[in-house]
């Protein structure tokens, strides 16, 4: 059975990862808590919350799991970084992990380029400033952000203790018709459970934090062959992202493109290191 490690500050929807494990019910998702020294969606704090001190020491854990694939799961805690400042930080996870990884912020780019989708909404529960962030990460990919609401929460405590009716409401009030999908970009947000009713409600797909992580870290399983080729088959249940064929095709290409940016830093960081010193990570 195949195993993917994702790493997670502090405690809000944890949850949703065993939520997801049961709908799959062929793939293990263990949960590493990696430490918050304070809970606060601040461009500070965030850079803190996702220092390479403390996601080595979380990744050094998923590395005696021997998971497959590893995942940073936060996507503030990544894109404050920017894009090669994310993709050292996904590197530096790899090297501990001793596994292909990735981050929320970078699997939101890759489930937008599977899906086909150019033009989104964003519909996040961070203040403005953080949220616009992600937008000039999300444009570095190539993906324009038609609209963005920012629902101004500064503890990821708070965003946990948000319902189903409350998250239904919060993203189908700041969708846009000009979007071809809405994306939730914070993994302290309940939302797998309701990915269905999401989609039904706005007739589009939603793509959401905790779901992006676990389709990313399946790809990257999927990537390494073993045996695990066929974790990323169409599935039901947990909306248009993992109900669409395809993925597991796609998994080299997307492997190639950010293994290539991630040395390129990764070499100049370091002074020129060789390439392929470091595991091979997207």
């Amino acid at each position: 059975m195949a195993s993917v490690g994702f790493l997670y500050p502090g405690y809000s929807a944890e949850d949703d990862y065993p939520v997801i494990e049961r709908i799959l019910g062929d793939v293990r998702l263990p949960v590493v808590h990696t430490l918050m020294r304070e809970d606060a969606h601040r461009v500070d704090a965030l850079l803190d919350v996702g220092g390479a001190d403390v996601l080595s020491e979380g990744a050094r854990k998923l590395r005696e799991l021997e998971v497959r694939a590893a995942v940073w799961a936060c996507t503030s805690g990544s894109f404050v970084f920017g894009w090669d400042g994310a993709a050292t930080q996904v590197a530096g996870v790899c090297e501990a992990a001793g596994a292909p990884s990735s981050s929320t912020s970078f699997a939101f780019v890759h489930a937008a380029r599977h899906l086909g989708l150019r033009r989104v909404a964003v519909a996040a529960t961070y203040p403005s400033d953080v949220a616009g962030h992600f937008t000039g990460f999300l444009g570095k990919a190539g993906i324009d952000v038609v609209a963005l609401s920012c629902r101004g929460i500064i503890t990821a405590a708070e965003v946990g203790t948000l319902g189903r009716e409350e998250v239904l409401e919060f993203v189908a009030a700041n969708d846009h018709p000009e979007a071809e999908a809405v994306l939730v970009p914070d993994t302290a947000l309940h939302t797998v459970a309701w990915l269905d009713d999401l989609e039904d409600r706005l007739g589009k797909p939603v793509l959401t934090a905790n779901q992006v992580s676990v389709w990313e870290g399946l790809r990257l399983a999927a990537a390494t062959g073993d045996g695990a080729a066929d974790v990323l088959r169409p599935r039901p249940g947990l909306g248009a992202l993992f109900a669409t064929a395809g993925a597991t095709a796609l998994a080299g290409a997307f492997t190639a493109t950010l293994t290539a940016e991630v040395t390129a830093v990764s070499g100049a960081a370091s002074g020129g290191a060789e390439p392929g010193a470091t595991p091979r990570t997207t």
